[in-house]
């Protein structure tokens, strides 16, 4: 990508809308906006006689960080006076008025108090696809290039405005699909990441330069520090990485948020369960065992994450084979599911099929076992069911609606218990981090290898310094330009 130039881009997305922006960014993007818009209100042989007479007022003065209301005119339809029309309306504002294609407001971002850190001009007209791309056509012909995917973000990034833990987080709060997604991501954008990481690159770099003094100046007197307390400055170290990665796990599951897949026996209620859930009845409800025959899905909101229910076919022995086929498609839901919830009638006593799903679904990992029909007298013997098996149990009434809400709770407990309680934002929310973050520690443990053995200094250094690169490269501060395109590829045009 070429920095040095103006990039053009439409920033709302694809369709049409109430309004659509165009967004310049580049040196010559305050003379591309004055060259393609012109004064609103102004006939055309106003413009003509100042333009002849080269007088300022002719052009279009765009105030930093205003908003400015301006015509968009078409360049293809010159303007005409119809003396004509003028005559028979005797309306002075219809003669010599120009052809436009919208009307518009331009507001203009001088640099460096911008979104990229360049003079910026964002043009908000009519969202017709057919104007935006007018519009983009027009900066184009001015001297303008479309802008490549993320690349407004990247140059922020360039020009120091973000670092790249923000810019990444400028894509998560893009796609964010709850609330709290966004309220995280926007969080940070401000920074989040990067204040946790000061003080512990901070710690890092004031060991690595007590080192160094160490081994350039022994001969000055200067102390070398022991053993044992370079390792004590380290601790501190390890510990903040350690649980920084750690934190990777809760921001992968606000990020990509969970999947729960419903099973059991036909006809115990899983769907009625499964509507209850959504608050909306998304899955048919027969008293007929084995409507379901495919799965069925349904992402909620459910306190900020982003819960994918499945619905999936009664489990028994199937004697058509699209009823297998379900069959097999269930058993998959639940392998490929972060929690299983296992489904029991509890007006009926257990069968050989509930205590071989049990066994099944015990197996995969995370489970909760639901009771439904409460309201209905009790066969099953959930006493014997608490002592065979370390699993929660719970009781609802999908009919009555009744423990539903203990259940969506039991649910985010036991898929995420870190996000159960108290909800921090300063946690690593994509791989790359996690990773970095992984070999920072890896080189950490080499150190601490180094000093039990009593390398000399010189070189602990090196893994010390292996240590604060990957530190470095999160934020962006050194890095590479395969890594830059690999994230900001994934970006949206016009951001």
């Amino acid at each position: 990508m070429n920095a040095d130039n103006t990039i053009v881009a439409i920033s709302t997305p694809a369709g049409r809308g109430g309004i659509g922006v165009v967004r310049l960014s580049g040196p010559d993007a305050l003379r591309i906006a004055q060259k393609i818009l012109r004064r609103a209100g102004r006939r055309a042989s106003q413009r003509a006689n100042e333009a002849a007479e080269g007088k300022a007022s002719a052009a279009l003065a765009l105030a930093p960080w205003r908003v400015t209301y301006a015509e968009l005119p078409d360049e293809d339809n010159p303007d005409e006076v119809n003396d004509e029309v003028n005559k028979e309306n005797n309306e002075e504002g219809r003669a010599g008025q120009s052809a436009v294609i919208d009307h518009v407001l331009a507001t203009y971002f001088p640099k460096p108090r911008s979104y990229t850190a360049e003079d910026v001009v964002e043009v908000s007209c009519h969202g017709s696809p057919v104007v935006l791309e007018f519009l983009v056509r027009r900066c184009l012909d001015a001297g303008a290039r479309l802008a490549e995917p993320g690349e407004f973000t990247l140059r922020a990034f360039l020009n120091g405005r973000i670092d790249l833990t923000q810019a990444e987080a400028v894509n998560d709060l893009i796609e964010a699909r709850t609330l709290y997604q966004a309220r995280v991501a926007a969080q940070q954008v401000e920074g989040a990441v990067s204040h946790r990481l000061a003080p512990v690159k901070k710690q890092l770099v004031d060991l690595i330069s007590l080192l160094e003094a160490g081994i350039d100046f022994a001969e000055d007197d200067v102390s070398v520090l022991p053993a044992a307390e370079i390792g004590s400055r380290m601790e501190p170290v390890e510990q903040s990485l350690a649980q920084l990665a750690e934190s990777f796990e809760t921001g992968k599951l606000i990020q990509q948020g969970l999947t729960l897949a419903i099973l059991g026996r036909p006809n115990v209620g899983k769907s009625s369960l499964f509507n209850c859930l959504l608050d909306q009845d998304r899955a048919i409800v027969t008293a007929t065992p084995g409507t379901t025959r495919d799965l069925v899905s349904e992402t909620v909101d459910l306190e900020g994450i982003p819960l994918r229910f499945v619905d999936t076919a009664g489990v028994r022995r199937a004697f058509e084979e699209a009823e297998a086929i379900g069959v097999r498609k269930s058993y998959e839901a639940a392998a490929d599911s972060d929690l299983a919830l296992l489904v029991l009638d509890g007006s009926e006593e257990m069968t050989a099929e509930d205590r071989d799903l049990l066994e099944r679904l015990s197996a995969l990992g995370k489970m909760l076992l639901v009771v439904n029909k409460c309201d209905l007298p009790q066969r099953l013997d959930r006493k014997a069911l608490d002592s065979e098996h370390d699993t929660p149990v719970l009781l609802v009434s999908a009919l009555k609606r009744e423990g539903i809400d203990p259940l969506r709770q039991a649910i985010l407990k036991t898929a995420a218990p870190a996000l159960a309680g108290d909800r921090e934002s300063q946690f690593l929310t994509n791989i790359r981090q996690e990773r970095l973050v992984c070999e920072s520690l890896d080189a950490l443990a080499a150190s601490r290898q180094s000093l039990e053995n009593g390398v000399p200094h010189e070189m602990l250094l090196l893994d010390l310094y292996n240590a604060l690169r990957p530190l470095d490269a999160i934020t962006g501060e050194t890095t590479i330009e395969d890594i830059l395109n690999n994230i900001f590829s994934t970006f949206c045009i016009g951001k």
